[in-house]
């Protein structure tokens, strides 16, 4: 991507659009386009058109999604699966009449199989059952990665589609009821040891094992991919590593310094029991995560603490 090309980047204020941002500003790219949500909705089609109209983004990088942790996706299934799929078809759809140059597709490790072998590859995909608990978000995104696929093999339309792992970092959301399990974590032990609280109930049996990537290094590959990546099928990013729930906590807690009792409620689901990315063949393309777990959680902290923290309730 040419330093000066108009890259428009949908969901700038998300986890992962922010952590995109930071990435090209400081690789020097300087003609970003963006929108809030009270200025583009992207589930309505006649805005979405307007716009590609007005901007003719050279590049689009679509992180806008709705997305949430387990209870979020179990309890409103319609909502994810109306808005994403809308967001996704509105936006694929818009670059492609307006002659995008390339367009960056961000899914989730949540769309393959429940029980895929691991770690996952990008070929075990519709290989078997979805988690229920999140299947309609995770089928909403396979359309998503398919309407890419689709519209490279009917128009020629070039597209990267990311399949990243578990995601935090700045600007992730640290609400209790719709957030995802890290963030929530990290939440709920800052205000136990701000009220000084002596224990801390969480959900499930802690033995479920999930790996998780800083949105820093996501935008990394983001943008790595977009600059030397020329194929329509996924690509997984993550780190090839993984954790158990219970390992998680304690790396959470240690951050936050609260040094309370953590109780497990069995009676709460688990979700997939293991989600580990195999990472080979973005290795092989040339790039790697950078940022090391107990670091990225530490940073995370702060964060919360200097920008979320105080206005919270």
């Amino acid at each position: 991507m040419r330093r000066d090309a108009r890259i428009y980047v949908a969901g700038h204020r998300g986890l992962v659009g922010s952590a995109i941002v930071r990435r090209l500003q400081n690789d020097g790219y300087e003609n970003l386009i963006v929108r809030t949500h009270k200025e583009l909705d992207l589930t309505d089609r006649e805005a979405v058109e307007s716009f590609f109209t007005e901007e003719k983004p050279e590049y689009v990088i679509l992180a806008a999604a709705k997305v949430g942790g387990i209870h979020a996706n179990n309890a409103y299934p319609a909502d994810f699966i109306f808005q994403n799929l809308a967001i996704q078809g509105n936006v694929i759809d818009a670059a492609y009449r307006h002659k995008t140059e390339k367009l960056l597709f961000l899914g989730s490790s949540c769309i393959y199989p429940k029980l895929a072998p691991q770690p996952m590859r990008e070929d075990v995909l519709l290989t078997g059952p979805l988690e229920p608990t999140n299947q309609a978000y995770a089928i909403a995104k396979i359309a998503g990665l398919e309407m890419c696929r689709s519209y490279y093999r009917q128009y020629g339309f070039r597209s990267v589609s990311l399949m990243p792992t578990n995601l935090y970092g700045p600007y992730d959301n640290f609400d209790l009821e719709n957030s995802h399990v890290l963030p929530a974590m990290m939440r709920k032990f800052h205000d136990a040891k701000e009220r000084g609280d002596k224990q801390v109930t969480l959900w499930g049996s802690g033995t479920p094992r999930r790996e998780f990537l800083h949105a820093d290094d996501l935008a990394s590959a983001a943008v790595f991919l977009m600059n030397n990546h020329e194929d329509p099928d996924l690509v997984n990013v993550g780190v090839g590593e993984d954790v158990t729930i219970r390992e998680l906590a304690e790396t959470v807690r240690s951050a936050v310094g609260w040094n309370g009792e953590i109780v497990w409620d069995s009676s709460k689901p688990d979700g997939t029991p293991r989600k580990l990315m195999d990472v080979s063949k973005i290795h092989s393309l040339g790039w790697r995560h950078s940022i090391e777990f107990e670091d990225g959680v530490r940073d995370t902290y702060e964060w919360f603490k200097n920008n979320m923290a105080g206005t919270l309730r």
